[in-house]
């Protein structure tokens, strides 16, 4: 399964986005961090970089 944000933990320092080698994570409308399922390769390192855990395995 991709990762997924929780909105409500989320600090917007987009330190995912940066760490993701695959492009999967894109800052959507308001802010919030978007991750494309399609691209995510579950490799687990923006869920690692994430200071506020806002980042986790989906499902």
């Amino acid at each position: 399964m991709a990762a997924a944000v929780n909105k409500e933990e989320r600090v917007n320092c987009e330190t995912c986005v940066d760490e993701c080698s695959q492009e999967a994570i894109n800052v959507g409308d308001y802010e919030i961090a978007v991750i494309d399922a399609d691209k995510c390769t579950e490799c687990g390192s923006s869920i690692e970089v994430c200071p506020s855990e806002a980042t986790s395995p989906e499902g």
